[in-house]
């Protein structure tokens, strides 16, 4: 990554050892959910059965949604909406599938309840010493991949990325840190920050970003992807996050823009599926 994303960023936190533990095995009839834990992040990875080789892996970012005590759990079909169940809709389809709890998130939410808005202090605290929490949890994602290419079920070369709000956000950055990633698919969460500035939207915590948008904007975080990283930004003609998704697009992603609110359909995962098949 450019040096000059870095600085604006903030120091970029160092990588923390692994050392990965296994916590608990499940059978889900077609792939297996294993609870995990590495560099003391709690994640659920889904292996497909049967796989005769190293198969494409497909990190899944959980949405925001203010729901703080989600995470990973509900993009592997334990808790909350169905249609946020894609990591393991992708293990389905032969993927190996890892999706962790962001900072502030179901078992990294620190709060005396357990779900209430932590991510603005973790914010706050950051910014007074100079760092941001945007480059904290790219460090995350980078360290997920870390371990994901360790594991023998995993084919390093074919890595993907997928997410629905803060999780489609997400999708948009992830690959100009990361060029592991070949393909990310980006559901309702391409809003660009000139766009951002209106009582129904802000800017959401993780990307607070001083400075950043006095010059730059999602599509320079975009065009500093490797040449062949495959975008699919998935938006939809009513949903506020979505604004701006033709512009964001460009020439260099894929759009695929439907009709409806903040969701992502059955429709709209069946395409964003296909697109991570095609090009991992």
């Amino acid at each position: 990554m450019d040096a000059r994303w870095k600085r604006l960023l903030g120091p970029w936190p160092p990588r923390p050892p692994l050392e990965p533990r296994v916590l608990q095995t499940v059978d889900c009839g077609p792939y297996r959910r294993e609870k995990v834990v590495y560099a003391g992040i709690p994640a659920y990875v889904c292996v497909p059965k049967g796989l005769t080789g190293p198969a494409p892996a497909v990190f899944c970012h959980h949405q925001h949604a203010q729901q703080f005590d989600l995470g990973k759990s509900e993009v592997v079909g334990l808790r909350g909406h169905p249609g946020q169940a894609y990591a393991a809709e992708l293990a389905q389809r032969g993927f190996v599938t890892i999706a962790p709890d962001a900072i502030g998130f179901e078992e990294r939410n620190w709060s005396p309840d357990g779900a209430a808005n932590v991510t603005w202090w973790e914010l706050s605290t950051r910014l007074v010493r100079g760092q941001t929490l945007l480059a904290a949890c790219l460090r995350d994602i980078v360290t997920a991949l870390d371990y994901l290419v360790t594991r023998p079920e995993v084919d390093a070369a074919r890595i993907g990325f997928i997410g629905h709000s803060y999780g489609g956000r997400m999708a948009l950055w992830a690959p100009a840190f990361d060029p592991r990633i070949v393909a990310s698919v980006s559901n309702c969460g391409c809003i660009p920050f000139r766009l951002s500035s209106t009582h129904d939207t802000g800017v959401q915590a993780e990307t607070v970003v001083p400075g950043f948008a006095a010059a730059h904007d999602l599509e320079d975080v975009i065009a500093a992807y490797p040449a062949t990283t495959a975008l699919l930004i998935s938006a939809t003609t009513g949903d506020k996050w979505s604004r701006g998704a033709r512009d964001v697009a460009g020439e260099r992603a894929e759009l695929a823009l439907h009709d409806g609110g903040h969701v992502f359909t059955p429709a709209m995962r069946a395409h964003a599926y296909d697109f991570l098949t095609a090009r991992t």
